[in-house]
């Protein structure tokens, strides 16, 4: 009697210490836009812009200033952020074309995604909005360790879920959602996102929400175009609107975390995929814009906040990048992935928690379209292997952040030093697996620029 009762206390202490475990566990929601500017927020500074819900939570955590991306546009900068890897080295530094027949065009199977590794750890895992990893049947979210899909697998979607054939057509795990079941996309996300906390608050949970707002097509609703009325430039008030749509969904998100007692516990993760578009978006005071290596293109707004974990708010001023994410959720929910992982991101905890003083990056690269640009970040100093102007160019960020003036003429050490560095990190890299037509756009952009500028110019004196 006596060794059942103590075998029957044994299971009881177990029980209570693994569902204790369990409610430690803090869940995770990673928000991901789409081609916002760094000035389009109002905790950036924005002053046209309305965002009090994602300034709210903001607030609450910790904004980094110099929080960066892994790549200047949409694909390989989601690679690299839900793989915690340069996207390069698997050879995913373009966009993919869509190919639905082919395995081989996307995020390769061999990575690990963050969602597989916190599968193992017993999260509940969902995927909700834009893709854009992969358009094959096996390199879906369902077969990347989410248990719920509800979003679209290609780089665009009109916001009334209207098919624009198979790849661009809204679903929900396996099955196409009708139209008359949706009504403005980025509404539809941010319910989805909200159904979700409610059915699993009870078990941790991982989102990956990436909105496709604010990319193109510009489109939104009047509810939301009510609120930018004030913006006399037609391209920016829709724009903002969409932005508008963004901030309202994040509302819905935490009041459901409050009322259900969960935002305690709940690390919200808030960035752009990458650098504002050229049209309608403000990156300013950066120089640069979507697809460009400028900080413009690569430096976003980003910010992290998890009131049980990180006590401290306010700004970080030291360089992070999107592939820091994976290492410092796993640290912060205590996962152990089976299968060892070469992250190249770094666990960001005790830099945010003061208990290491360091930066936490010594060097940071880019690589677009297997070297057609690169950049080299250590320290003060970025290079920059511009094709736009079709040189190499250094600046040194502590005195001019903004990019304005190219000492690489004054600094030829450095240029050499900062090479030397990429080419043993690009040693390491794969070719890409795939092309995209970026090359080809930068040349068009380019001469754009040269021609405008050239039809400013005074007439040429009469002989």
């Amino acid at each position: 009697m006596i060794l059942i009762r103590l075998f029957g206390l044994l299971v009881a202490f177990l029980l209570c210490r693994e569902l204790t475990a369990q409610a430690s566990k803090p869940n995770i929601i990673i928000v991901v836009t789409d081609d916002q500017g760094w000035s389009d927020v109002g905790f950036n500074g924005a002053k046209d812009i309305k965002t009090p819900h994602l300034d709210r939570l903001a607030a609450e955590g910790i904004i980094f200033s110099q929080g960066y991306v892994s790549h200047p546009y949409c694909s390989p900068s989601r690679a690299g952020l839900l793989t915690g890897r340069y996207q390069a080295r698997f050879g995913h530094d373009c966009n993919p074309p869509y190919i639905e027949n082919d395995a081989t065009v996307g995020t390769p199977l061999t990575e690990t995604m963050l969602s597989e590794a916190l599968k193992e750890n017993d999260y509940r895992t969902c995927a909700i909005g834009k893709w854009h990893l992969g358009d094959h049947s096996s390199l879906l979210p369902p077969q990347r360790g989410f248990d719920h899909w509800f979003g679209f697998s290609a780089g665009g979607m009109n916001y009334w879920g209207r098919p624009q054939g198979k790849h661009r057509t809204i679903y929900r795990n396996d099955k196409p959602v009708e139209p008359t079941e949706l009504s403005y996309l980025t509404d539809d996300f941010s319910e989805e996102a909200v159904n979700f906390i409610i059915e699993n608050k009870e078990e941790p949970f991982f989102m990956y929400l990436a909105y496709n707002a604010p990319h193109a097509p510009d489109q939104a609703t009047q509810e939301y175009l009510e609120k930018t009325r004030h913006i006399e430039y037609g391209g920016r008030s829709v724009y903002a609107a969409m932005v508008a749509a963004v901030d309202a969904g994040i509302g819905k998100i935490d009041s459901t975390l409050q009322a259900h007692q969960i935002k305690e516990n709940t690390i919200v993760v808030f960035l752009s995929d990458n650098g504002g578009r050229a049209e309608h978006a403000n990156n300013m005071p950066y120089r640069g814009h979507k697809g460009m290596l400028f900080e413009g293109g690569i430096r976003v707004p980003f910010f992290i906040s998890w009131p049980k974990g990180i006590k401290k708010t306010g700004i970080f001023d030291k360089p992070v990048i999107s592939l820091d994410l994976f290492p410092t959720l796993l640290a912060a929910s205590n996962s152990q992935p089976k299968k060892e992982l070469a992250l190249d991101g770094v666990n960001l905890l005790p830099f945010l928690k003061d208990t290491d003083k360091e930066a936490p990056h010594d060097i940071l690269f880019w690589r677009s379209v297997g070297g057609f640009e690169y950049a080299v970040r250590q320290g003060k100093y970025k290079l920059y292997m511009s094709s736009y102007k079709d040189r190499t160019l250094l600046y040194n960020l502590d005195q001019d952040p903004f990019e304005h003036q190219d000492v690489a003429s004054q600094h030829p050490e450095i240029i050499a030093e900062l090479e030397k560095k990429y080419e043993a990190w690009n040693s390491e890299m794969l070719a890409p697996q795939w092309l995209d037509p970026h090359p080809e756009n930068v040349e068009k952009e380019a001469e754009r620029w040269r021609q405008t500028r050239e039809k400013a110019l005074p007439p040429s004196p009469r002989k």
